[in-house]
């Protein structure tokens, strides 16, 4: 897997062309507006308005930016090949969390697409690094933020 290449599941490459279709219209139109407001105020050299504005537009122009260069190299998750037997991107993976004694379970995603609070987290984030490659009955310990973790890997499946 490149690092050049972003990896997307179809519903966040989804989210983000919506996103970027976003900024390139409806927030450019509210931007160039507010400029326009804060010129119609006269004098731009000392006018905070038109300052803010504009630093707003250079963000959204960056995000614009940034946005397409990420989708110029995606590749859907769903198109690849990757093994059923072993934890990838784009696995969803049920652990035994020992410490808690309970069953959790998380989508293994690209850094674009985590959300914790749907259960997808990146494959960079320490939990996902150390779930990568491997299979069911595995056991890993994983050194998180909130301390030493242990996981039992109970199913591994895709979609």
């Amino acid at each position: 897997m490149s690092m050049n290449t972003t990896y997307l599941t179809r519903a966040g490459y989804k989210k983000l062309k919506d996103e970027l279709e976003y900024l390139k219209g409806t927030k450019r139109r509210e931007i160039s507006a507010l400029i326009g407001e804060a010129r119609a105020h006269g004098d731009i050299s000392e006018n905070a308005e038109y300052d803010a504005a504009k630093e707003a537009q250079a963000h959204v122009e960056r995000k614009i930016a940034e946005l397409e260069v990420k989708l110029a190299r995606v590749r859907i998750l769903e198109d690849e090949d990757l093994p059923d037997d072993k934890v990838y991107i784009g696995a969803r993976v049920k652990l035994y969390d020992c410490q808690a004694d309970a069953e959790v379970c998380y989508l293994l995603v690209s850094q674009e697409e985590a959300d914790f609070k749907e259960g997808k987290i990146s494959t960079t984030a320490p939990v996902g690094k150390a779930l990568l490659g491997r299979e069911v009955g595995d056991s890993v310990k994983v050194k998180t933020p909130n301390g030493l973790k242990e996981y039992e890997i109970l199913e591994i499946t895709r979609k």
